[in-house]
């Protein structure tokens, strides 16, 4: 196999570690400005997976596609620092407060412009811990899908053979290209930014943001080469219907966050006797964590 298009679905999130007062909006969607902005950790295992398929197989090439705000072309130009070739900034007001349900309709809209061989997304983002989305566009676009992928093992004339991780043990499956995979947090970590790639793509830029500051020197540059352009669409631009976007499309509602803190009191001291181990283990059984 050769000259395959994978994308990579990330998504820059908030770091759901320093939750505040302010985490959310009078409306009862996270505050995302109010927040630290990170990659999400599994998408950038996601985004070695494909990396090491590109390494495998000849003239592919490797692109990020995000929903986000202007800033979210943060982590596209982290992958491209990695190796990715580029990417896809989904950016306007219409996508705002979308929930898993309207966020894979909207990528799955970009997702049939692009037209990818391979789609690659981390198994679920920190910031909801649903798992819904990467399966939800496998289903809106019709492909299978091969979820907690933890390894590429094989690559076929047009299928792959891949590892997965399960709660009790792993499964080996073989599954047709094209295809939707979602990589578990087992999966390889991501390769470090590359400092000749950071040199060479750091005024990598979308379009918005080019016309914010279009004197700079990094807007010149990025406006010079088309490989420094990183492709910005609104929701006009992938055609969707307006109805299942944003909170128009979104069904589900966050109501509430909190940052749970343990307390001392909470914490029980145990020593080494059978005692208290047989009595931690009923414990742990009763609550379903074990067994």
């Amino acid at each position: 196999m050769k000259n395959l298009r994978i994308v990579v679905l990330a998504k820059q999130v908030p770091d759901t570690r320093n939750v505040g007062k302010d985490a959310m909006t009078p409306e009862g969607t996270v505050n995302r400005a109010a927040l630290p902005a990170i990659f999400n950790p599994e998408d950038l295992n996601a985004l070695e997976m494909a990396l090491s398929l590109k390494d495998r197989t000849e003239g592919s090439t490797v692109h990020v596609l995000t929903m986000g705000p202007q800033r979210a072309a943060d982590i596209i130009r982290d992958a491209m620092f990695r190796g990715a070739d580029g990417g896809y900034l989904l950016s306007g007001r219409e996508f705002a407060g979308s929930d898993t349900l309207a966020t894979s309709y909207a990528l799955s809209c970009a997702l049939r412009k692009i037209s990818p061989d391979i789609i690659v997304a981390g198994r679920q983002a920190i910031d909801g811990d649903t798992a819904q989305v990467g399966p939800q566009v496998a289903e809106k676009l019709g492909l299978p899908q091969v979820t907690y992928a933890e390894q590429i093992v094989e690559i076929g004339e047009s299928s792959l053979v891949v590892k997965r991780r399960l709660e009790h043990g792993t499964e080996v499956v073989e599954c047709p290209v094209p295809v939707v995979l979602t990589a578990n947090a087992s999966a390889a970590a991501c390769r470090p930014r590359n400092a000749r790639r950071v040199m060479a793509f750091k005024c990598a830029m979308a379009k918005s943001e080019i016309a914010a500051a279009p004197d700079s020197e990094a807007a010149r540059r990025a406006a010079a080469k088309p490989a420094l352009q990183i492709v910005e669409w609104a929701a006009a631009d992938v055609d969707p219907d307006p109805q299942q976007l944003g909170l128009t499309g979104s069904p589900t509602k966050v109501k509430k966050i909190e940052n749970v803190v343990f307390q001392a009191k909470e914490a029980k001291r145990l020593t080494a006797s059978d005692c208290d181990i047989k009595e931690l283990m009923v414990e742990l059984i009763a609550s379903h964590t074990l067994g």
